[in-house]
């Protein structure tokens, strides 16, 4: 069942245990009064207050590791392998300005 209402849309209060919604055209033949307990508080501030808001993802550290020859120079193959009960992506690396020999598996 999709919801009546959703996030961002205009809501008045009517009285004490309703509020009106102010519905768009694909919901104008729904009755537009509802029941205060579905709605939930509006907040201005985006931290903590929306869990289900996707985040932009940080991007991820970049890491040197010690024995590389230098920078990487494309990413050829990545595959998951399972360590200690957990998935563990690596990828299948090539330098620059070395040989496919020289290519390395990091995680």
């Amino acid at each position: 069942m999709k919801p009546d209402f959703k996030e961002g849309d205009q809501v008045l209060l009517t009285g004490k245990n309703s509020v009106e919604d102010k519905l768009t055209e694909e919901f104008s033949r729904k009755h537009p009064v509802f029941p205060v307990s579905l709605a939930k508080p509006y907040y201005q501030t985006e931290e903590g207050k929306f869990p289900s808001r996707k985040k932009n993802p940080t991007p991820p550290e970049i890491v040197e590791v010690e024995d590389s020859p230098g920078p990487v120079k494309k990413i050829i193959k990545a595959r998951k392998i399972g360590l200690n009960g957990k998935d563990q992506r690596q990828y299948l690396v090539r330098f620059t300005n070395q040989t496919a020999d020289k290519d390395k598996w990091l995680a």
